[in-house]
């Protein structure tokens, strides 16, 4: 189970959503309705505190890649005298910055967390920094410039690797909070990527880390919906009540009310994780869906990378209905599972060669459906035509373009 406590608040499965809003004080950025000026971020900050926000986040740099770009000074400039103004709010504040100076001086200011949308890239001594203070970090997936990471399965090897690396310099565990960079951070980061990472959210539960998604108004609802960013709360709201149900810790927004309301009630519709305990004995039931998640749990708790690989296509099983095959062919399949260890179901009919056609229902891990394919491709009748048909479904479930385009 994830259960953190982050700067006094207590994040997790077990815990509500917690919302995170944003104080924004990017005159660049590509929302200009949720920018605010220095002298009302107490203002602004209470009025979301009062809507239901467990966080407050101040950055001062937009990180919109058409951003015109400002300079070191003008962000702390604007940075930390409003944070000087939150020091004495009653929940945490964040520093959304990539940069260790300006990360130390907003912490000796009052912040609580590091927001480094670089995943302590940008600035190596970074680390150094959130060490010495002991503070939480919100680390986004990158590896060599913010967001650029394409597609969940790199978004995955992206945060694995930044972890490591944080804990191997002495990060604790406990506090680091995962960001999947939603949004559009590089020019091939097509809305389908976003939608995958939304929709395979629960994927990254592999890290047992806090999950934040930043979705507020980001282009990806724009390029969906036609529309600018002043116009996309509704459309984040829908992205936003689907990331909760897809196991979203903490959720960051413009607009704090609307998607409190939004996350209250996909929180409800979002199923526990089962888990029980005994002394110092768990257990967990983990609902893994792509083999190489399987592999990773697996090396995580000290299985070889050569032992991982192997078993990995054990992990995940598959229910494949097939329609309107011959009873032959039915019965052939069905025994070639149960040779593999998996099965088929097939009617009544089949086994007493009462109907010509029928249809059957394949049961099995990726490594037996893999097996079958090899087996029945250069077999008799129709097999070689059903064996094409498996494959390409195998295909398109590991295809993003098919599965969001």
């Amino acid at each position: 189970m994830i259960e953190k406590t982050i700067a006094g608040l207590k994040v997790g499965d077990n815990q509500p959503v917690r919302i995170m809003g944003v104080i924004n004080l990017s005159r660049e950025s590509f929302y200009s309705g949720s920018v605010v000026k220095t002298n009302s971020v107490l203002n602004a900050a209470m009025k979301m505190i009062d809507e239901g926000a467990d966080l407050i986040d101040v950055g001062a740099r937009s990180t919109w890649p058409l951003a015109q770009k400002i300079s070191k000074e003008e962000e702390r400039t604007r940075l930390i005298p409003a944070i000087e103004q939150l020091q004495d709010i009653s929940v945490p504040v964040s520093v959304d910055t990539m940069f260790s100076d300006i990360a130390g001086k907003a912490l000796d200011a009052g912040a609580d967390i590091i927001n480094d949308v670089s995943g302590f890239t940008a600035d190596e001594r970074m680390v150094k920094v959130a060490k010495e203070h002991d503070c939480p970090v919100i680390l986004m997936a990158s590896d060599n410039v913010p967001g650029d990471p394409v597609g969940m399965d790199a978004v995955i090897l992206s945060l694995g690797k930044i972890i490591s690396k944080a804990e191997e310099m002495g990060i604790d565990p406990d506090n680091i909070i995962i960001d999947p960079a939603i949004g559009k951070w590089m020019p091939q980061k097509l809305p389908i990527y976003d939608y995958e990472t939304i929709d395979a959210l629960g994927r990254l539960r592999i890290f047992e880390k806090p999950i934040l998604a930043a979705i507020s108004r980001k282009s990806f609802i724009g390029e969906t919906l036609g529309k600018p960013a002043g116009e996309r709360l509704y459309g984040s709201l829908a992205a936003t009540a689907i990331a909760v149900r897809n196991g979203a810790h903490i959720i960051r927004t413009h607009d704090v009310a609307p998607t409190v309301d939004a996350v209250r009630v996909a929180q409800r519709a979002r199923a526990r994780i089962p888990a029980a305990s005994s002394g110092d004995v768990e257990a967990e039931l983990l609902e893994i869906l792509v083999q190489e998640d399987g592999a990773r749990v697996m090396t995580s708790i000290g299985v070889t990378p050569e032992g991982s690989q192997v078993m990995k296509k054990k992990t995940v099983l598959y229910n494949i209905l097939l329609k309107n095959i011959t009873t032959t062919e039915a019965l052939i399949i069905k025994q070639e599972m149960l040779a593999r260890g998996g099965d088929a179901a097939l009617p009544r009919e089949a086994v007493s060669h009462e109907a010509e056609k029928v249809d059957l229902m394949i049961i099995g891990t990726g490594l037996q459906v893999e097996r079958l394919i090899k087996k029945i491709k250069h077999q008799v009748r129709g097999l070689p035509r059903i064996a094409s048909l498996l494959d390409e479904l195998m295909e398109k479930n590991n295809d993003p373009f098919f599965r969001y385009s």
